[in-house]
């Protein structure tokens, strides 16, 4: 049991890791706070400190999250889902410890939870994220629509018995979860997506438009 608890509590610690926070101070003395959304994930890094930095953060915001779902493997620990780990990681990443409980918006460290605990549902995922990207332009619209599709492939896929063979009770409500943070964190979005004003990917400059705070 103890041995559980520590692995509950490091899978949220590894989660508050703030990437890009740290990052933009040590390599390019910058505080990812006082520029562009102000926000510390992958998207404002991308905006600020460029595309490898934002590579770099992305690789470990995501790695975070497969991290924490194989904990219990790697440890040993039975009678808990590995999907518990992983929301504890995304929890850590969206109010981390190291960083004043303001972290990132989920995305990416819930893409790593997925990959970690059932890979195919995250390609499906995935190449929806990718191709709804690519027709709007818009990073916040996919990561939303993605989350909502989540929910609905979570529920439906195992009637099909495609994908998701089986019902699996803490995996549908964890994946639920990960998915109502994400609409969440991205309700400020959401209003600029409903009133057509929200910033868009620029295609070929750097990652994206900045009018708005996310």
């Amino acid at each position: 049991m103890m041995k559980t608890i520590l692995l509950l509590v490091l899978a949220y610690l590894l989660g508050s890791i703030p990437s890009g926070l740290w990052i933009g101070k040590a390599f390019f003395n910058i505080n990812l706070r006082e520029h562009g959304s102000g926000n510390t994930g992958t998207t404002n890094t991308f905006r600020i400190l460029g595309t490898k930095a934002g590579l770099v953060v992305f690789a470990v915001d995501f790695l975070k999250g497969t991290l924490a779902v194989l904990l219990p493997t790697i440890f040993g620990v039975t009678g808990i889902s590995p999907m518990v780990f992983g929301l504890l990681a995304v929890l850590g990443h969206t109010f981390p410890i190291f960083a004043g409980f303001k972290g990132g918006k989920a995305v990416a460290t819930s893409a790593g939870v997925l990959i970690g605990f059932s890979p195919v549902f995250l390609i499906l995922l995935a190449i929806y994220f990718f191709v709804s990207l690519y027709l709007t332009s818009m990073i916040s619209f996919s990561s939303v629509t993605v989350a909502i599709l989540a929910s609905i492939g979570v529920l439906i896929l195992p009637l099909t018995g495609w994908v998701l063979p089986s019902y699996d009770l803490i995996f549908t409500i964890v994946v639920l979860a990960l998915a109502t943070l994400i609409i969440i964190r991205h309700k400020d979005n959401i209003k600029r997506i409903l009133n057509k004003n929200e910033n868009i990917i620029s295609w070929g400059k750097n990652i994206t438009h900045q009018k708005h705070k996310d």
